[in-house]
């Protein structure tokens, strides 16, 4: 088979398209001939080694997978060759072949297209969870998505869309601002790039306060974290609920000050380790998710894709933050 792969620690230069042995799928699990593979930030941090998972090299980048699968290991039984799949992978996504747990493979139905399909999982996987389990989200309330053009934020607008939310967007420019719109956030708010000094910082504050209105945002959902953190959580409401998503612009430190003030809850969102520990909670996620994509409320926005030979290039667009929507790589 073809693969991207990580000979030695470095940025997205150092991969390098090779021939690799076809892998065998043991117990439990599944052998599939991808078609698409979705890019999400651990692929730019985990060929740096800055990633918690450090799987042993060589190795392909990529995380989620949509294709077809071609062989099943002993005790599968909820899959055959032929059948149409997506799945989590953790690793070993770019390349023309990958083994899933079947437990972590789930079907495409007709009519769904595997470059979509590829970038379903962890977005918006990691946002029904967010919002739903973590967030408590009820419809009436109002949210405030930073990164909200990315691929977890634009997750985050359908989705409190689609549970009758009011969605406040918050981007790093006009550009991302609009596509936020056009993918049902209400109103829109385009900070600056960081650091942000003490003036910034409250600035920025008083304009999230004046987008999410006197009551603050019921829910932050923040996959952003950095200097922005700060000023999003002096917009919360009452009882309030900061979601601690991810941290493309750094890791924050928060004033617990605020917290007491607006007696409102910072929580943590670990998708992955939530889909291990609760498998049936997150396989009725995912059946939700194909269903409100079927009546059309939620798909992935898939704002451009690569070929297998320019993964490299797709993992170096989607670590410059400029990428809007989801990035994926198909195997052309």
């Amino acid at each position: 088979m073809k693969a991207l792969v990580s000979r030695e620690v470095g940025g997205p230069d150092t991969l390098v398209l090779a021939d690799m042995p076809d892998p065998t799928p043991g117990e439990g699990e599944i052998l599939v001939a991808v078609e698409a593979c979705g890019l999400n930030y651990p692929d730019v941090l985990i060929i740096e080694d800055k990633y918690q998972m450090r799987p042993p090299r060589p190795f392909a980048p990529g995380g989620e997978v949509a294709g077809t699968v071609e062989a099943v290991g002993p005790g599968v039984s909820a899959f055959s060759p032929g059948d149409r799949v997506v799945g989590v992978t953790g690793h070993g996504g770019l390349a023309t072949k990958a083994v899933l747990q079947e437990e972590s493979a789930y079907a495409l139905p007709d009519g769904f297209d595997a470059k979509d399909g590829a970038g379903l999982l962890f977005t918006y996987g990691t946002t029904i969870y967010a919002l739903l389990d973590r967030g408590a989200l009820k419809a009436g309330e109002t949210v405030l998505v930073l990164g909200a053009a990315g691929g977890v934020g634009s997750a985050a607008v359908e989705i409190a869309r689609a549970v009758g939310a009011t969605v406040v967007a918050a981007t790093s420019s006009d550009e991302k601002a609009a596509a936020a719109r056009k993918a049902g956030a209400e109103r829109s708010v385009v900070y600056g790039r960081g650091p942000l000094d003490k003036e910034a910082s409250k600035a920025l504050a008083a304009d999230f306060k004046a987008a999410v209105g006197d009551a603050g945002a019921n829910v932050i959902y923040d996959p952003v974290g950095g200097d922005y953190a700060e000023p999003a959580l002096r917009a919360i409401a009452w009882e309030g609920r900061y979601l601690v998503v991810g941290f493309t612009a750094g890791i924050p430190r928060l004033p617990l000050n605020l917290t007491l003030l607006k007696s409102c809850d910072v929580r943590g969102v670990f998708w992955g380790a939530f889909a291990r520990r609760n498998p049936a909670a997150n396989r009725r996620h995912v059946a939700q998710l194909f269903t409100w994509w079927g009546e059309g409320k939620i798909r992935p926005h898939v704002s451009r894709t690569w070929p297998l030979a320019e993964g490299g290039t797709a993992i170096a667009h989607l670590g410059s933050r400029q990428a809007i929507g989801k990035v994926v790589v198909t195997m052309d």
